[in-house]
């Protein structure tokens, strides 16, 4: 019997320094679609600030809970969805995280993510702003499902989603915010758009589970990347079961929490793992 769930993702622009009102907007629009699981983009409250270092920046940051942990909280009451929010986290004084914060259906949270890759790359000083995440891939338990959160950078990496996978979670979300250069060749463009999608696609395949990826879309600042939008979804064995283009949109999928165990009997990538034989990738390279 299929355990059938709706899920949505928002993927919306981030002008200003305060865009909840527009994650709030796309909640409700998602809830009168009968979803019961809605996820915004990485960091959806501010402009990206990460494209300069700056300290000044420091002051968008707020604990938790706090004022967006107290917006999401009642906007998942009223609306009685799981929400997937992200937060600028300051822990204490020079010492932040880039933190995914999953709110159940009564408004209190269910638990929280920091994100353990930070990329420091031209336009993406993460490094700047964020402590690495000290929480590990654990998993969060929900009335819905039990979720496996990552942030962005982290979807780069198979060993995030595997260990997700290994400690129970039944879905994979990856909050994010990923653009083009502006100076970029076209073609070059499109290929880090498929590598994007493809390899959060092969990560829902290795796992076998379904994968939820919202990305925020537009030109926030004159020196930043365009944000590329094309949020998708997809079901266990990587189809695409719903996708955005490049501008804002809300989008919904119903994903079927039963296929997992059907696909992973067929497809049994974790009984023959050589676990006794991967004791190399604890090191950062073997030569």
């Amino acid at each position: 019997m299929e355990n059938l769930l709706n899920v949505a993702l928002i993927q919306h622009a981030c002008p200003k320094t305060n865009n909840l009102s527009i994650s709030i907007a796309g909640i409700k629009q998602a809830a009168a679609k009968g979803c019961e699981l809605v996820v915004l983009p990485e960091l959806h409250c501010s402009p990206y600030f990460c494209v300069t270092q700056d300290n000044k920046n420091f002051d968008l940051a707020e604990t938790i809970p706090g004022p967006t942990c107290e917006a999401l909280a009642k906007a998942a009451r009223e609306y009685n969805v799981v929400i997937v929010g992200s937060v600028f986290e300051r822990r204490t004084a020079g010492v932040y995280h880039n933190t995914a914060v999953v709110f159940e259906r009564d408004g209190s949270i269910a638990g929280q993510y920091r994100k353990m890759h930070i990329p420091d790359d031209p336009g993406y000083n993460e490094k700047f702003y964020f402590t690495p995440g000290d929480l590990g891939f654990q998993p969060i338990k929900t009335s819905l499902a039990t979720l496996g959160v990552l942030v962005c950078w982290d979807q780069w990496f198979p060993e995030a989603a595997r260990l997700m996978a290994m400690a129970g979670a039944e879905i994979l979300i990856y909050p994010t915010a990923i653009g083009w250069n502006q100076t970029d060749d076209r073609s070059i463009q499109q290929q880090q758009l498929d590598a994007w999608i493809t390899i959060q696609r092969a990560h829902a395949i290795a796992n076998g589970l379904p994968l939820l990826s919202c990305n925020r879309v537009g030109q926030e600042t004159e020196d930043g990347d365009i944000f590329w939008g094309n949020s998708f979804i997809c079901g266990a064995q990587g189809e695409i079961l719903a996708r955005c283009g490049d501008q804002a949109a809300v989008i919904n999928a119903k994903i079927d929490l039963t296929a997992s165990e059907k696909i992973r009997r067929s497809w049994p990538f974790l009984r023959d793992r050589r676990i006794d034989a991967y004791k190399g990738l604890l090191k950062r390279f073997s030569v």
